[in-house]
């Protein structure tokens, strides 16, 4: 049976004038539970960011808490990504009921013979020690080792934490080393040139005497390196000791008027620009 070819020509016209628009749907006035664009204002909280701004750790990390099963809300073991909680929901990890703390931001002068944990198997004195009875628990921003002094940040902010430890985010830090013997010139040099450690190339930023350089034991280096011990270790290479380790600047952070062993709480102004500066890595 042969097929009719279609004529557009002969497709029906309407009339002009003959068209209607729907009507509009008046709005119902409630709000999709579905539609991720909606955000309802119940007072609800998402999981990872409330154990974020306890202080136990990261949005990042307490996703992956949350996913093994670690965290328990009202009894019930939550697994779920995005689960939100609300204000009495009672959020459980590790054992102890987690409270979403208010977030505070410390910068202290750490003094020599203090370790950067929160806690010591053998006893030894931790930067915490020098807090007193600070209601909210906080806890280094990266770390000194116990012979070196200087800044140091503390706070319960776990995502402000994460990016100024994190690589990309490239957080400035300078100090005031003092070595056993002069420095020499093309030492300097090759600090500035960079060379391999046993965990991978290492380099500094800026690199020269302090002062007006008579002092030739006394070396100023800026670097955006965390690694272990990576100063002592650099000099180390290339055959010196150091005898003072001084963290002199952090993130833009300066230990003006702040005496060793003391702290201070940041102001506003500072917070609002390393959370900026943060968000730049």
């Amino acid at each position: 049976m042969e097929r009719k070819k279609f004529n557009k020509d002969s497709k029906p016209k309407r009339k002009a004038g003959s068209y209607k628009k729907a009507p509009l749907r008046k709005p119902s006035g409630k709000k999709s539970d579905n539609n991720p664009h909606t955000k309802a204002n119940d007072g609800k909280m998402r999981l990872n960011k409330f154990l974020a701004n306890a202080g136990i750790c990261s949005r990042r990390e307490a996703d992956t808490l949350i996913s093994s099963g670690a965290v328990s809300v009202n009894g019930k073991v939550v697994t779920e990504m995005g689960f939100k909680v609300a204000p009495t929901d009672k959020v459980n990890f590790g054992g102890e009921t987690i409270r979403s703390e208010k977030k505070v931001y410390l910068l202290m002068n750490k003094p020599k013979d203090f370790i950067t944990t929160v806690d010591d198997p053998f006893g030894r004195r931790t930067v915490l020690q020098l807090l007193g009875k600070l209601k909210e628990r906080v806890y280094p921003v990266g770390r000194l080792d116990r012979a070196t002094t200087g800044l140091l940040m503390l706070t319960n902010d776990g995502d402000l934490t994460k990016k100024l430890t994190h690589p990309k985010f490239g957080v400035k830090k300078i100090y005031h080393v003092t070595l056993e013997k002069n420095v020499k010139e093309n030492h300097l040099q090759h600090l500035l040139d960079g060379f391999e450690l046993e965990d991978g190339f290492t380099q500094a930023d800026v690199c020269r005497y302090v002062g007006d350089g008579r002092d030739k034991k006394q070396v100023g280096i800026e670097l955006h390196s965390g690694k272990n011990r990576i100063i002592r270790r650099m000099f180390e290479h290339l055959g010196y000791t150091v005898i003072k380790l001084d963290r002199v600047y952090f993130a833009g952070l300066t230990k003006k008027d702040l005496a060793r062993g003391q702290w201070r709480f940041l102001t506003q102004k500072e917070v609002n620009l390393l959370q900026m500066n943060s968000e730049k890595g």
